[in-house]
């Protein structure tokens, strides 16, 4: 009896533990996001978007069977820790993580979580990644164009407006930790243009404006706006200090619709949408250890010919012939 008793007791102890497991809910994976730019901002929509849908083509329906957490950072240095901290907490499976700023709050909080990077232009000069080939560690992405493109910079601007013999490069050293990498290359480059260079670093829209001005009173001046998201958030600032004095500005598509002269550049939207392939495989195992660092794989030229109108020149047919958008 006390054996039967026994084996009954074992069987329905072994039947209520099935039955507590069966009614507790798997847990859904989770995934972060970091996002420099404010949640309203048009560049952070469209990215935020292109990443989403590409993890549900992927089989990954955001309050589905997976949630992602976004967090939009509106270029505040606080808000990237605070921010940071936050995602961490939640313990995500994986973060996606745009632009260097991003990377680095999250860097200080973790380096366990796997971290998925877009629109970082030297990871291994950041000290991000050991190499592009072989990570190591929790980061890997899909990076920038580095200073490759400073040279073709130089020569669409020449192309266009052949009296530039002054170039002025615009930056935030503070939210540009590249800034040297991209400043040095494009000084190397500038003999072979017959252009002279001047490094305008700004920190907010009065300095813009001076940084504008001083070129605008020197004849033969242009500008090169370098890739960052503070430059992405004062675009309208940017260019319109461009138009008013009357400068040649090639800076990135988003400056470009927003009435900058032109661009040479890869599509950021898309490449939110690549990372999702690379969340996709953290998801179901891999290591971002073993993820090589990925580039882009197209540029496109962009020109705005209302523009260049506006400051009398007249683009090139073989130019127009090439860009992949003109803006009439």
């Amino acid at each position: 009896m006390h054996r039967r008793r026994f084996f009954a007791l074992l069987g329905a102890a072994i039947f209520a533990a099935r039955t507590l497991r069966a009614q507790q809910p798997e847990r859904v994976p989770r995934v972060g996001v970091l996002v420099p730019f404010s949640e309203n901002d048009q560049i952070a929509r469209e990215g935020v978007t292109a990443f989403a849908q590409a993890m549900a083509r992927l089989g990954w329906v955001d309050g589905r069977n997976i949630q992602i957490d976004y967090r939009f950072a509106a270029n505040d240095p606080a808000l990237f820790k605070t921010y940071a901290s936050e995602l961490v907490g939640l313990s995500p499976n994986a973060i996606l993580a745009s632009t260097p700023r991003s990377v680095d709050a999250l860097r200080q909080k973790t380096h366990a979580i796997p971290i998925v990077f877009v629109l970082v232009q030297d990871p291994v000069g950041l000290g991000m990644v050991q190499s592009l080939s072989r990570p190591g560690g929790n980061i890997t992405g899909f990076s920038g164009a580095g200073t490759a493109l400073v040279g073709k910079w130089l020569q669409l601007l020449k192309d266009i407006a052949p009296g530039v013999t002054r170039v002025a490069v615009i930056f935030n050293p503070d939210t540009q930790p590249y800034a040297k990498f991209f400043n040095s290359a494009i000084e190397d480059a500038a003999p072979s243009f017959r252009v002279t260079i001047a490094l305008a670093p700004v920190h907010d829209e009065a300095e813009i404006e001076k940084a504008f001005a001083v070129p605008g009173h020197e004849p033969g001046s242009g500008m090169i706006c370098l890739p960052d998201s503070f430059t992405v958030s004062h675009r309208v600032a940017i260019t319109a200090a461009a138009a008013r004095h009357a400068l040649p500005l090639i800076g990135l598509p988003e400056l470009v619709r927003a009435g900058g002269l032109m661009s040479y550049w890869y599509d950021t939207v898309e490449l939110h949408a690549r990372a999702a392939s690379y969340v996709d495989r953290i998801l179901k195992g891999a290591s971002p250890a073993d993820l090589p660092v990925q580039q882009p794989t197209k540029y496109s030229l962009m020109i705005n010919l209302k523009t260049a109108k506006a400051l009398g020149l007249t683009v090139p047919p073989s130019m127009l012939d090439l860009a992949d958008e003109v803006i009439e």
